[in-house]
């Protein structure tokens, strides 16, 4: 009896010595569980500051182009301020346009497919100018190219695709495709996009590669240089003359301003006298 005693008692201190294990084993992998998400905390913060420096050069760079494109063009007027009084007539003949072309406002914009500035205009404050002028018919809304291919060497062609995917009615989608694949603009991938918008790629790689619109382009760059244009993108605004193809510009805004400086200044001369 005493000796079966004794066997019960060891094999319950052996029952007990597992379960203890089991509880420091289960302690320890809530430990190693702790570490492992901690360590994943870092990754995140490590993560996200590396993206911020590489946007911090992203800039530097950006400017040290700019400023190496300035000094190969020689000395340039002083910026414009955000926005500014001057008069500036613009052909809006040849340029992409959204809006009624009675409205009272033209809006020109000068642009680039390859410019950063350019395409956070077009994601953050044109779809609000959209819908609160351009559809309402209050503005007509006129789109022209300012290529620097000093910096962006893929811009230029980008233009000429826009351009020869307006002969089918699909500038506009072209333009968006643009915006949103600046990552892939190089001329071997027009086509993809093309094909995205629903193009007839034989038409438009036959329209692309014949360079029919670098001419349209070149003008386009000329008037933008004799209005005083020097980076993109550059806004002007003037009453609209029916009878005419050209605005006298009275405003100016330089840059991816926000919506309200775009709707102060439009808002002026909706309240001006023709």
């Amino acid at each position: 009896m005493k000796k079966f005693l004794a066997f019960v008692t060891l094999v319950s201190l052996s029952f007990l010595g597992v379960d203890l294990g089991f509880s420091q084993t289960n302690k320890e992998l809530a430990e190693v569980r702790r570490q492992i998400e901690t360590l994943k905390n870092g990754q995140v913060a490590i993560q996200k500051d590396l993206a911020e420096i590489k946007n911090l050069l992203l800039q530097k760079e950006l400017q040290a182009m700019k400023d190496m494109f300035q000094a190969k063009q020689g000395p340039t007027p002083s910026p414009a301020p955000t926005a500014e009084a001057q008069t500036v007539v613009l052909s809006v003949d040849g340029g992409a346009v959204k809006g009624d072309k009675n409205a009272k406002v033209t809006l020109i914009e000068f642009t680039d497919y390859q410019c950063p500035f350019c395409s956070r205009h077009f994601r953050e404050v044109m779809p609000q100018i959209d819908t609160d002028y351009v559809k309402t018919g209050k503005v007509r809304y006129v789109l022209r190219e300012f290529p620097l291919e000093q910096i962006h060497p893929n811009a230029f062609k980008a233009a000429e695709a826009a351009n020869c995917s307006g002969e089918q009615a699909k500038y506009w989608e072209m333009h968006d495709r643009l915006f949103a694949n600046q990552n892939a603009l190089a001329a071997k991938e027009l086509g993809e996009h093309a094909k995205a918008v629903g193009l007839d790629l034989t038409k438009f790689q036959q329209c692309v590669d014949s360079g029919k619109y670098s001419g349209k382009v070149r003008k386009d760059f000329s008037d933008a240089q004799r209005a005083g244009v020097t980076g993109t993108p550059t806004f002007f605004l003037g009453l609209t003359d029916p009878k005419g193809s050209e605005v006298k510009a009275v405003r100016r805004i330089v840059g991816a301003q926000s919506y309200a400086a775009f709707k102060e200044a439009i808002d002026s001369l909706l309240g001006a006298d023709n």
